[in-house]
């Protein structure tokens, strides 16, 4: 009996001679306007833009407190305007008033950008968790050292005497508290502004250490607004601030370099009574005293104890002494009115 075997065989539809479909084209990627190029990157809004925000904030926050406050006849009574360059008289109310005015205008200006951009004060760097925490006093015994060991080195070249104690027992404890909270509140403003809100903010468009850099000699130049400061006192400003942006990559946040920052002026203006700006603080520990410019006439073959024939008349301040890190004193930005 004979089978017979049929094979079906099934064309492939691809090598029909009909037609297929014809496959549409992928969409082209929607081309942005010049203007959302310039405004928005990949990471939003560009890092120059919100780096203007932030100082239009700050200043307008800065501007609009300042208004209110001349209104109040206790603040007018007690913290009177001067003329615009003379030196603001450095005591702990002064100093707590005018840090104070200066973290507020701060904390707005960051708080208006942290809901643009949907971030915390964790990605500025300022863990509020962490307030007056480990790494906050290993700062402050660090800044406190530092100071020390460059007093001590001018000394050993006799350049500095200590003094005596100026005060009372009572009068010290309470101008040291005082002069802590001043020195805190100037840390806090001036890391998370700098080291902070800026550094982060400036790491997204160009990196860390070359923001790094940038805001530290935008550091420095904005002391020489300070009334009684020098050249050598905004560049030991300057080279803190690499000092601080190390210690905010080393640790991940500011509270080390906010930390060494009050240490540093604590024990410059208040415990060893070294002038801050030019400026001698009301209330200070010792009556510390800089002896000539015996050093710089050495080496500018001036007759010993010539003042400096650059810049303007001042007292001498730790920071100008030797080339070390130095965080010496604070700009004036809304602190007049």
């Amino acid at each position: 009996m004979r089978r017979t075997l049929t094979i079906h065989v099934h064309s492939n539809p691809a090598d029909s001679s009909q037609p297929s479909a014809a496959i549409a084209p992928a969409p082209s990627p929607e081309k942005r306007s010049t203007v959302a190029f310039i405004f928005r990157g990949p990471n939003g809004i560009r890092a120059g833009w919100r780096f203007s925000l932030f100082v239009c904030f700050i200043t307008g926050a800065g501007a609009v407190a300042q208004t209110i406050l001349k209104r109040i006849p206790y603040v007018v009574r007690h913290f009177p305007p001067g003329p615009p360059n003379a030196p603001v008289a450095l005591t702990p109310g002064h100093e707590i008033f005018g840090e104070s005015l200066l973290v507020f205008s701060l904390f707005v200006a960051v708080i208006i950008m942290s809901c643009i951009e949907k971030r915390s004060f964790v990605d500025y760097g300022l863990p509020l968790k962490q307030f007056l925490g480990k790494r906050f006093w290993e700062g402050i015994l660090y800044g406190f050292a530092m100071l020390s060991l460059l007093l001590l080195a001018i000394a050993a070249l006799h350049g500095f005497t200590l003094g005596s104690v100026d005060v009372s027992r009572d009068d010290a404890l309470k101008y040291g508290v005082l002069y802590a909270i001043a020195f805190l509140l100037a840390g806090i403003f001036e890391e998370f502004s700098f080291r902070g809100y800026m550094q982060a903010t400036l790491t997204s468009g160009i990196g860390f250490w070359p923001a790094a850099i940038l805001l530290s000699l935008l550091f420095g130049a904005g002391h020489l607004s300070n009334t009684g400061e020098a050249i050598f006192g905004a560049a030991m400003a300057g080279t803190f601030g690499i000092v601080a942006a190390f210690s905010l990559a080393r640790t991940g946040n500011l509270w080390f370099a906010i930390g060494m920052h009050a240490g540093w002026d604590w024990a410059e203006t208040y415990f060893c009574g070294t002038p801050d700006s030019g400026r001698l603080a009301m209330g200070r520990l010792f009556s510390a005293t800089f002896h000539g410019y015996k050093l710089a006439d050495r080496r500018l073959g001036r007759p010993g104890g010539q003042p400096p024939r650059y810049g303007r008349p001042r007292a001498r301040s730790a920071g100008d002494s030797f080339a070390v890190p130095a965080p010496v004193s604070r700009t004036q930005s809304f602190r007049r009115f």
